[in-house]
């Protein structure tokens, strides 16, 4: 498999792209509409085509390159089903694997920080959006989020998979690109060694984490796929416009 893993600093987002040698289609996950010129640069340069875009979950803090791709090349957009976008082209559900190329995807429903969220296990990797993120998780106080539901998520799916694990975050804002499903299992702060529900919902509940400064654009740009606000204030417009510098991890 080809893979790349990008990062937009704005966000701290992952965006993971992999394409198939074979057949040259390729995905990307959690693009960013700001750094679709980089997206569609890498793309050129592996000589791939974008066969579709796939979220893990609508998100909060960047506006998704899903709808601006579909328009600039020909590609489809997934998202979960659970969400109900009228935009998107493929509805993803868990036991209904999707493919690019040769190689295969699977959903796997990950709720807790939003209900919609999916992870996705490809061969040895697995793209764990904002349910698991390296020594930490995602909030879980906004978009139906849970805190009981995201540790039965993890506890019970995500750490269910073998530790040897790849696990790719949908973000890290320390410079950290990939860790393993045994070591979050060991030594996650929120989650591992062994942390009860009880234990994780006091965490959760005492974070104080400040309101989402983004939310109130990025979730109605994301419920149609990816639009920009028109009425964005000036100290935000960074996020929709086209990044000077977005690096490949």
């Amino acid at each position: 498999m080809i893979f790349r893993q990008l990062f937009e600093p704005l966000s701290s987002t992952y965006t993971y792209l992999l394409g198939c040698e074979e057949t040259g289609e390729a995905v990307l996950i959690d693009p960013v509409v700001n750094s679709m010129e980089r997206d569609l640069a890498e793309l050129a340069a592996l000589g791939l085509k974008l066969a579709y875009t796939l979220d893990t979950h609508v998100h909060a803090d960047h506006i998704t390159g899903a709808l601006h791709l579909k328009e600039r090349c020909g590609s489809r957009i997934a998202a979960p089903a659970i969400e109900r976008l009228p935009c998107a082209d493929i509805a993803v559900e868990e036991g209904t694997p999707l493919r690019v190329g040769r190689h295969e995807i699977r959903p796997l429903h990950t709720p807790g920080h939003t209900d919609g969220h999916f992870a996705y296990v490809v061969g040895e990797r697995v793209f764990t959006g904002d349910a698991l993120l390296i020594d930490g998780c995602g909030r879980t106080d906004f978009q139906n989020g849970s805190a009981a539901e995201l540790y039965r998520s993890v506890t019970g799916k995500l750490f269910a998979l073998p530790d040897e694990q790849l696990v790719y975050p949908g973000h890290d804002y320390h410079e950290r690109r990939v860790s393993s499903i045994g070591q979050e299992k060991r030594r996650n702060p929120r989650l591992g060694g062994g942390r009860t529900l009880a234990e994780f919902e006091q965490i959760m509940a005492t974070l104080n984490l400040p309101y989402p400064k983004f939310i109130d654009h990025a979730l109605a740009g994301n419920r149609r796929c990816g639009v920009c606000p028109d009425d964005l204030p000036e100290h935000l417009q960074a996020y929709c416009h086209r990044m000077t510098e977005s690096p490949q991890g």
